[in-house]
């Protein structure tokens, strides 16, 4: 529930903000690129946890699904450290932090107990917030 809330909370305040002004970070070729890895990174968790609720808890397969999550948003969380935040935290003034952060945190707050997960189009995300 959180980790869904968590990607939409992203997309809906970060990510847009990362565009306006970030430059590409680390091996990110541009801003782009790590908005659109960022969204497709949280359609990959988000198809992770579907798999999850289709096995019965602590079979083999279960596990597997499980692992498959984890993998996807650790994957994510690294890159997302390498790319993402830290070209943010170099181009976004202190402001801009701190009010992105209290979006964030009120979002995930409202949203606590889930929201609807649903994939998101990368490219289009990019089209409609540049």
């Amino acid at each position: 529930m959180l980790l869904e809330a968590h990607a939409e909370a992203e997309e809906r305040f970060f990510c847009p903000r990362l565009l306006d002004l970030g430059r590409g970070a680390a091996d990110a070729d541009s801003v782009d690129e790590e908005v659109e890895d960022a969204v497709e990174d949280h359609n990959e968790i988000r198809d992770a946890v579907r798999r999850v609720s289709g096995h019965e808890a602590g079979s083999d397969a279960w596990w597997q699904a499980v692992t498959d999550a984890r993998v996807a948003n650790s994957d994510h969380m690294a890159e997302e450290e390498r790319q993402d935040l830290a070209d943010f935290r170099r181009n976004a003034d202190l402001q801009t932090r701190h009010d992105i952060a209290v979006q964030f945190i009120g979002y995930e707050n409202a949203h606590a107990y889930g929201i609807e997960p649903v994939d998101e189009d990368p490219g289009d995300h990019v089209s409609r917030h540049s």
